[in-house]
C-alpha cells in the first residue's frame, strides 16, 4: 500500500517538485504545532487542505499550483508576528497627520461650529443595520477571494495564475509599507490620541464589537484583534481585495454578478471609514496599489508569454 502511495506520488511529482512546494508548509506545521504547541485550527486545516490537493490527483495538484500564491501569503501572514516591530518606534507612527490629511480631504461639522473628521461623525450618528451590512464585506472577503481563485480555475486558469500572483504581491507591497510608514487607524486615534504606544493591541473597533455582540460569538475580535499589524493603515488592503475581483472576473460576470461585486468594493470602501478601520486617504491609496500591481502583473506576463512564444518559435524559424 506504502509502494503505491510513493508510485503515485512520484507519478504526480517526478523528482523532487513536489517536496519542495509544499516543504514551507510542512516546515511551518512542524514549527508552529509540532515545536512551539499552538493548535489554532487554521494551522491544520492550511497543512490539511495543502497535501490533499497536493497529493490527490492531475486536477487538485493543478488546483495547487494555481492557489500556491496564495498558501504562501497565508505564511507570509502569519509570520508577520515575528516581525511586527520592525522598523517601527513611536517617533515614526503617523497618526495626527493622516487624521489632519483626512480632513483636508472631507471634513464634517460636528456641532457647535466644531468640525471633525468623517469617522468623527460615525462615532455619532451609527445604526445597528449600517454595523450589520459593513460587517458583511469585512468578515467574507477572504473566503470571497479564495471562492474567486477556484471559480477562475473553471474558467480561464492563467487568469487564476495572476490573479494568485498579483494577491501575493499586492499584500506583501502592503506589508512593507506597514513598515517603511507605520501609520495607526481611526480607532486607535479615538482610543489613544496622536501618541503612539507600541503596546497597544489591534481591535476590531467598536462598530464590529457590537456585531460580534450580536451574534454572541467574538468573530470580529478574534479575526482582528490577532493582528500583527497594529500601525498597518496605510494603505486599505480591505478595499484591495473585491478590486481584484473586478479587475479580474469583469469579463467572465454576467450583470447579476457584475452588480453583485461592484457593491462588495463599494460596500468595502464605506466599511472602511464606518467602521473606523481606515482613513480616507488609506482608501484611495489602496486603489492605486491595487491597479499599479494588478498592470505591473499584467505587463510581465504578458512579456513572459511572447518570449515563450518567440521561443517556441525559434526552431522552426531556423530550421527553414
Amino acid at each position: 500500500m506504502i509502494r503505491r502511495f510513493l508510485n503515485h506520488v512520484e507519478s504526480l511529482w517526478p523528482g523532487y517538485a513536489g517536496l519542495l512546494l509544499t516543504a514551507p508548509f510542512l516546515g511551518w506545521f512542524i514549527w508552529t504545532v509540532v515545536i512551539s504547541g499552538e493548535r489554532r485550527f487554521e494551522l491544520f486545516l492550511l497543512f490539511f487542505v495543502v497535501y490533499a490537493l497536493a497529493l490527490g490527483n492531475a486536477a487538485t495538484k493543478k488546483l495547487f499550483l494555481g492557489l500556491y500564491p496564495i498558501g504562501l501569503l497565508a505564511l507570509v501572514y502569519d509570520g508577520m508576528r515575528f516581525v511586527k516591530y520592525v522598523g517601527i518606534t513611536a517617533d515614526r507612527v503617523h497618526i495626527c497627520d493622516l487624521r489632519a490629511i483626512d480632513m483636508s480631504i472631507l471634513s464634517v461639522d460636528l456641532g457647535g461650529g466644531v468640525r471633525g473628521s468623517v469617522h468623527d461623525w460615525f462615532l455619532l450618528h451609527h445604526t445597528t443595520l449600517l454595523d450589520i451590512i459593513c460587517a458583511i464585506p469585512y468578515g467574507t472577503f477572504i473566503y470571497v477571494d479564495v471562492a474567486f481563485a477556484i471559480f477562475l480555475y473553471t474558467r480561464d486558469y492563467a487568469a487564476m495564475q495572476r490573479f494568485g500572483w498579483t494577491f501575493l504581491l499586492l499584500n506583501l507591497a502592503g506589508f512593507f509599507t506597514y513598515h517603511l510608514y507605520p501609520a495607526a487607524p481611526p480607532w486607535y486615534y479615538h482610543a489613544h490620541g496622536c501618541t503612539a504606544d507600541l503596546t497597544a493591541h489591534a481591535s476590531e473597533g467598536p462598530r464590529l464589537a457590537h456585531v460580534d455582540a450580536l451574534m454572541n460569538w467574538k468573530y470580529f475580535a478574534g479575526f482582528y484583534g490577532r493582528s500583527n499589524d497594529v500601525f498597518g493603515a496605510v494603505p486599505s488592503l480591505h478595499v484591495a481585495y473585491p478590486l481584484l475581483l473586478i479587475l479580474y472576473g469583469w469579463k467572465f460576470f454576467k450583470a447579476p454578478l457584475k452588480i453583485a461585486t461592484g457593491a462588495f468594493f463599494a460596500t468595502m470602501c464605506f466599511a472602511a471609514v464606518y467602521l473606523d478601520h481606515h482613513w480616507i486617504v488609506d482608501v484611495i491609496l489602496g486603489i492605486i496599489y491595487t491597479v499599479s500591481v494588478h498592470y505591473g502583473v499584467k505587463w510581465i506576463w504578458q512579456r513572459r508569454t511572447e518570449a515563450a512564444r518567440l521561443g517556441d518559435a525559434a526552431p522552426v524559424q531556423n530550421g527553414a
